[in-house]
C-alpha cells in the first residue's frame, strides 16, 4: 500500500480532505482569528453593531455571516487616521515575529506579511504549481515584478518550496526577457496574461516563434479574466502549451487558487482561506455555482488577517470533487471580472469578459481591445464602441465589423459598434484597460 506523504508542494491529506473534516479545521481556525480580532481595536469598531461576539459561538464555517463585511475603504481609513499603518489589524507586538516586505494595494493601502505569512503563500504556490504538473528541478521563468508588487517575490518564494530553479527576471526590459527564455528554455512562465500576450508579440516582430522556447505549462494570473476561454487559447496558441489559471488578491494573500491539469476551476486552498460567494443585490449568500461577489477571510494568517474582505472580484463556487481527487471547492471559470468593472449603459449591465468571449470567436482579431463609453452631445444617449484590432496581417473588414457589433448587441442586449483597427494600433500596457469611460469628460453633459 502506498502511504501519501505530504510535502510542500503537495498535500494530499489537505487536498483530498472530506469535506466535513474540513469545515471542522475551517471552525477551529475561525475561532482562533474571532478571538484574536476582538483583541484589535480596528475590529472592535468594525464589528460594533454585530452585537456581543463570543468565539465559542462560532461552530460552524457559515457562522463567520454573523459578521459584516471588512472594506478596502475600511482598511485606507484606518491607515490614514495614523500613517503609515494608523491602526490597521495588526498582531500584538508580543505575538508577532520577523515583520517582513510591505505591499502597496492599489497605491494607497500598505499591506503587511510577517515570515510566517510568506511561508504559507510560499506552499500556496508550490501546491498550485505541482498541480498543473511542474516538478521538482524543473526551470521557472517569473514574469511578475518584484518590488512593492507582491506578484513577484510570492512566485519567487514558492519556486524555492517547490525546489525549482528560478529566473527571476521580473518586467526587464523584451530584449532581456527574449533572451532569457531562448537561452535558457524554462518548463513554466508565469505572468500576467496581457504582458505575456504582449511579450509574445514582441517575439513574433523579431522573427521568432514563442513555441520554439519549448514551454511546458503556463502559468497566468494576476488580472480579472485570465481564465477566459477566449485569453487562454490565444495564451496556448501563441506558445503552444496549456495555459492555467491562478487567483491571489495582494490584501487577504497573492496566491490562494489555481488550477489543476484538468483546467476545472480554480482549486482554493481552503485550509488557508475562508471563501464566500455573496449576491451583490441582496447580500445574501450565493446558491452553490451562481456568480456573485468573493468574500474572504484569513484563517491562518498572523500578520494583518482580514475577516469578510469584500474583494469585488466575481466568480462562482463548486464544491463537488474535482476528476483530479481533490476535494477543495473551486471556482469554475475563475473570476470573471470586478464587480466595479460593470458596464452601466442605457439601463443595461455586462461586463468585458463578455465582450472577451465574443471576440475570441474570431481567429482574423487580436488579442487587443477597448470599450469605449461616450455621451452624444445632441441626443444625451450614452454609446458604445468596441474598438479591437486585426490579427497580424489581417486587413481591416467593414463587413466583419458589421457582424460582430450584431452579435455583441444581441449578446449584451444593448447596441453596440464595432471598428476593426491595424495590428499594434491601441496602446500596450502591463496591465488591462479594457474600459474608456468618456461620459463625464468635458463637453459631455
Amino acid at each position: 500500500m502506498q502511504i501519501a506523504v505530504d510535502r510542500p508542494h503537495w498535500r494530499p491529506t489537505i487536498e483530498r480532505i472530506p469535506r466535513a473534516e474540513l469545515a471542522q479545521m475551517q471552525a477551529g481556525r475561525l475561532r482562533a482569528q474571532v478571538a484574536r480580532a476582538l483583541a484589535s481595536p480596528f475590529y472592535r469598531r468594525l464589528w460594533q453593531g454585530a452585537g456581543p461576539l463570543d468565539p465559542a459561538d462560532f461552530r460552524t464555517p457559515a457562522d463567520v455571516a454573523r459578521l459584516p463585511f471588512l472594506h478596502k475603504s475600511d482598511l485606507v481609513n484606518a491607515q490614514l487616521r495614523e500613517p503609515p499603518l494608523g491602526d490597521l489589524p495588526m498582531s500584538p507586538a508580543e505575538e508577532r515575529r520577523e515583520v517582513y516586505p510591505v505591499h502597496v494595494v492599489g497605491g494607497s493601502l500598505y499591506t503587511v506579511y510577517g515570515e510566517p505569512d510568506l511561508a504559507r503563500t510560499a506552499e500556496i504556490g508550490a501546491r498550485i504549481m505541482w498541480g498543473v504538473g511542474l516538478r521538482p528541478g524543473e526551470l521557472i521563468h517569473n514574469a511578475f515584478g518584484y518590488g512593492l508588487f507582491a506578484g513577484g517575490i510570492s512566485w519567487h518564494r514558492a519556486s524555492r518550496a517547490m525546489g525549482a530553479a528560478l529566473i527571476p527576471i521580473g518586467t526587464d526590459s523584451v530584449k532581456r526577457q527574449v533572451e532569457m527564455l531562448f537561452n535558457f528554455k524554462p518548463s513554466l512562465l508565469i505572468g500576467a496574461p496581457s504582458h505575456c500576450l504582449y511579450l509574445a508579440e514582441r517575439i513574433q516582430e523579431r522573427g521568432l516563434s514563442p513555441r520554439d522556447i519549448g514551454l511546458r505549462f503556463g502559468l497566468f494570473g494576476g488580472e480579472p479574466g485570465a481564465g477566459e476561454p477566449a485569453t487562454r487559447r490565444r495564451l496556448e496558441h501563441l506558445y503552444g502549451c496549456p495555459a492555467f489559471d491562478f487567483y491571489g488578491i495582494t490584501e487577504v494573500g497573492p496566491l490562494l487558487a489555481g488550477e489543476c491539469r484538468l483546467q476545472q476551476g480554480l482549486h482554493w486552498a481552503e485550509d488557508h482561506v475562508l471563501v464566500e460567494v455573496i449576491n451583490p443585490a441582496t447580500l445574501q449568500p450565493c446558491a452553490e455555482g451562481e456568480t456573485g461577489v468573493l468574500v474572504l477571510t484569513d484563517l491562518t494568517r498572523e500578520d494583518m488577517p482580514l475577516i469578510r474582505y469584500w474583494t469585488g472580484d466575481m466568480a462562482s463556487l463548486v464544491t463537488e470533487p474535482c476528476g483530479c481527487g481533490r476535494t477543495l471547492a473551486r471556482s469554475p471559470g475563475g473570476v470573471r471580472g470586478r464587480i466595479d468593472e460593470l458596464v452601466m449603459i442605457r439601463g443595461v449591465k455586462f461586463y468585458p469578459v463578455q465582450v472577451e468571449r465574443v471576440l475570441g470567436g474570431y481567429g482574423s482579431l487580436a488579442e487587443e481591445y477597448r470599450i469605449v463609453l461616450e455621451r452624444d452631445p445632441v441626443t444625451w444617449l450614452d454609446r458604445c464602441t468596441v474598438l479591437v484590432e486585426a490579427a497580424p496581417g489581417e486587413p481591416p473588414s467593414p463587413a466583419l465589423e458589421e457582424r460582430i457589433g450584431r452579435r455583441l448587441s444581441d449578446e449584451l442586449a444593448v447596441d453596440v459598434l464595432v471598428r476593426i483597427l491595424p495590428f499594434g494600433t491601441l496602446e500596450r500596457s502591463p496591465r488591462r484597460v479594457r474600459i474608456i469611460d468618456r461620459r463625464l469628460e468635458a463637453g459631455n453633459p
